[in-house]
């Protein structure tokens, strides 16, 4: 992943495709202790709001009493206070390798029993060197071919759709039983909500930026859905490394779609850049297999409809600013909305996944 919340954020869409009683497979999510702030928005209201349990292996980067770099001199001493204020049970990860599976034991008792996020922290020593560093990741890079599947059309005169609009025909072309649809926070998961509220719709609240490597670490783990992640221009702005990764990993049952109205419309109104950046491009340049960029209502339902491809695919909506007043909030808890979803779509054998 691009960064640490990202990171976070993947492995709690991989925690989201279990079953809400029998987790089936874990999730873990390593980072250097620099990077820890990068995460404390997914950390504090994605993982814990919704109990997506994680394991965390955090390396301990500037430890008092261990000379390093000036750039941990802070961030050291206060790792462990900060993940106490996060709420996250923690532990120095083993120094003997006897001690791992015991340690690995406290860890899995604690999130099955509380759904919390539990790390353990590395001091610098703890595991040998593993030799020389695997080659690089490398995927088909964008090509003629991926770029030759973008339609780039950019607003006309006439009025631009409501998001509203944009959200029912979502709705349309999404059937309930195959396809798990992740709304970003804000606005856009409050309209989809107010227009119908369908088990298989998760709400994010909180996270911001973070739905699309939400929904990717969801695809990745249950390649038997489809998954479409409804996102909005602040919050792709915020955390447009999403697009490589998505990009290099995305895989074929995973739809982007952006709904762009050029402002950040939950927090006031204010202006983003969206107007002179073109997604489309950014997302054909990223390696997404198919790309759309339009204001046309229709086209966006042809995209839902439209056979998959062998990667991920991308679309851009423009759509006007502005939601309906007196938007509801989801009468359930986030973790119910949660258990909802997981529920909904656990097989019916409740052993296994499709795969």
């Amino acid at each position: 992943m691009a960064n640490e919340g990202d990171a976070v954020a993947l492995i709690a869409g991989v925690t989201l495709a279990n079953g809400p009683d029998r987790p089936l497979r874990r999730g873990i999510a390593m980072m250097q202790n620099s990077g820890l702030g990068n995460a404390v928005s997914p950390l504090t209201s994605l993982t814990w709001t919704f109990r997506l349990a994680q394991l965390l292996i955090v390396t301990w980067r500037g430890q008092p009493g261990v000379a390093d770099e000036p750039q941990h001199a802070l961030m050291g001493p206060i790792t462990p206070t900060l993940l106490d204020t996060m709420d996250i049970r923690w532990e120095l990860f083993p120094t003997e390798p006897a001690a791992v599976g015991p340690a690995l034991d406290r860890a899995i008792a604690h999130m099955d029993t509380t759904g919390g996020t539990y790390a353990f922290l590395m001091q610098k020593g703890s595991v040998v060197p593993a030799g020389p560093p695997a080659p690089p990741f490398v995927t088909k890079r964008p090509s003629a071919q991926s770029l030759a599947a973008t339609e780039l059309r950019h607003a006309t005169g006439r009025s631009l759709t409501s998001r509203s609009d944009a959200l029912r025909r979502v709705i349309a072309h999404v059937p309930i039983e195959s396809t798990a649809v992740l709304a970003s926070t804000g606005f856009c998961g409050r309209e989809l909500y107010a227009i119908e509220d369908r088990p298989n719709h998760l709400y994010m609240v909180g996270s911001m930026g973070c739905v699309v490597p939400l929904a990717l670490g969801l695809a990745l783990a249950r390649p038997d859905l489809r998954v479409v992640a409804l996102d909005g221009d602040g919050a792709a702005l915020m955390r447009m490394g999403a697009f490589a990764t998505v990009g290099a990993y995305g895989p074929s049952n995973l739809q982007h779609l952006l709904l762009d109205n050029g402002v950040h419309d939950s927090t006031g109104g204010q202006a983003t850049v969206s107007p002179l950046i073109s997604f489309g491009q950014i997302a054909a340049a990223c390696g997404y297999g198919a790309v759309l960029e339009t204001d046309d209502l229709d086209s966006i339902g042809r995209w839902l409809d439209a056979p998959p491809i062998d990667r991920a695919r991308f679309a851009r909506l423009l759509i006007r600013a502005g939601s309906p007043g007196n938007l509801p909030r989801p009468a359930m808890t986030p973790t119910d909305v949660k258990n909802r979803f997981m529920r909904h779509f656990q097989p019916a054998n409740g052993d296994h996944w499709d795969a």
